[in-house]
């Protein structure tokens, strides 16, 4: 393939044939892999959750001269404390969110007079307090109720507008992306915080995007009775796929990209919402290819009329690879071809060089007699 069809290719001019569905197997291993990684970083390293889940103490104070992020938290790190949160509020003042403090009163009273002498300001002004979670269990339990009675929602659209097989398809696609991504953070220690919970809830909806716009392309292929007598479901769903793919492919770069600039330039709060995007959107885009259409194809594969209409095709093509090839004609035997004709051509298949016919001779008219007068 050169440059220029490959260029064609990814613009949709030209249709990719390629053959997903055979390949579910493959797809299927690389998922199941994925899968039991992330399941293994749940159960042995488990989610570092930040103190809004946990709890922890809130240090504020105002400062008379200079400080910085970086200056606070290299204090703190004297200290032992090398998870807080520092925040410059207003311009003038400090917040510092860390793990509770278990710490004595000479302790605390050290970090305290520390903070303080940096910031140019007595020791008194430096407020240290205990704080519960701000994301409390109460909050938890709402956001699952209603995660389920949307996900029960979209099941019975998506049964509705298309067929009950899609919507298992679908949800089957949503729980593996899920499971991976909240897997991704077990394994990487990476901290979860409010903003992480946010992006996983956005990831559901880009996700259930690429699959609906999928599976609409293949049931409308599938109504087509022409199609479906002629590749039968599996070929049909590919040729879908192939329809849609560099549509899916576009969209999720187009996603991809402002996710990333923010992953790698954004502060820390954005980083945290942008990692739990970006590897959200990158695995609903795989998914959506890999893993709920090929679901679709088996499962459109145990329905009656598609089993009979694989088994006339199986029987169609068996029939043709037994049918012996027919010998071909000789010029001779072909109706309507002179006999020199036939000689010439069996003059060149001798010799291997092309025979011409000899030019026919032309005969003179004789000339017309004068007339006496």
């Amino acid at each position: 393939m050169n440059l220029r069809h490959a260029i064609d290719t990814y613009r949709g001019h030209t249709i990719p044939h390629v053959r997903w569905v055979e390949r579910r197997n493959l797809w299927f291993a690389i998922s199941g892999v994925l899968i039991l990684l992330s399941i293994a970083g749940l159960l042995i390293r488990g989610l570092n959750f930040s103190i809004d889940f946990e709890g922890g103490s809130q240090i504020t104070y105002r400062f008379e001269q200079p400080v910085t992020v970086d200056d606070v938290e290299a204090t703190l790190a004297d200290h032992g404390i090398d998870d807080a949160e520092v925040q410059v509020v207003n311009g003038d003042s400090i917040a510092i969110r860390t793990p509770a403090i278990s710490r004595g009163v000479s302790q605390t009273e050290s970090l305290r007079g520390d903070l303080a002498d940096q910031a140019g300001i007595s020791t008194v002004d430096v407020s240290i307090e205990d704080i519960g979670p701000t994301w409390g269990g109460e909050i938890s339990r709402k956001a699952l109720i209603g995660l389920v009675i949307v996900l029960a929602a979209i099941t019975l659209y998506i049964t509705v507008r298309f067929e009950l097989k899609m919507a298992i398809g679908a949800m089957i696609a949503l729980v593996h992306d899920l499971t991976i991504t909240v897997g991704v953070y077990a394994l990487s220690g990476r901290e979860v915080t409010p903003e992480t919970v946010i992006a996983v809830l956005t990831i559901l909806g880009f996700s259930l995007y690429d699959t609906v716009v999928i599976y609409d392309k293949i049931k409308e292929n599938l109504e087509t009775q022409s199609l479906v007598a002629r590749l039968g479901s599996d070929g049909v769903v590919d040729l879908s796929l192939n329809q849609v793919l560099m549509r899916s492919v576009n969209t999720s770069l187009v996603v991809l990209l402002p996710i990333l600039s923010l992953l790698l330039f954004g502060g820390e709060t954005l980083k945290d919402f942008a990692l739990a995007m970006f590897v959200g959107v990158a695995i609903g885009a795989y998914s959506s290819i890999f893993i709920a259409a090929p679901i679709l194809a088996l499962l459109k594969k145990r329905e009656q009329r598609f089993r009979q209409l694989e088994q006339r095709l199986t029987t169609r093509e068996r029939a043709a690879a037994r049918r012996p090839a027919a010998p071909a004609a000789t010029p001779a035997a072909i109706p309507g071809v002179a006999t020199g004709e036939a000689a010439a051509a069996r003059a060149t298949a001798r010799t291997g060089t092309v025979a011409r016919p000899r030019p026919k001779s032309k005969r003179r008219k004789p000339p017309a007699k004068r007339k006496r007068r």
